[in-house]
């Protein structure tokens, strides 16, 4: 499947070609960490166990902590 990946921004960051099932599958593949980041498919925060689909949109979020 092809997938377009959306920043904070609302710009498209990259489309991938992805042939895995899951969130952390994607994650695997786009070198991210699952700590670093919030996922978000159709408006809906999902986590790594959730399938990803060919007609979703995912967004990935940078998480940012303060102190």
């Amino acid at each position: 499947m092809n997938l377009e990946i959306f920043n904070e921004r609302e710009h498209a960051v990259s489309k991938v070609t992805f042939s895995g099932k899951t969130v952390k599958e994607l994650l695997k593949q786009l070198n991210l960490n699952p700590e670093a980041v919030i996922v978000v498919r159709n408006s809906e925060v999902i986590t790594e166990e959730d399938a990803v689909l060919d007609q979703d949109r995912i967004d990935i979020l940078s998480v940012i902590s303060g102190g």
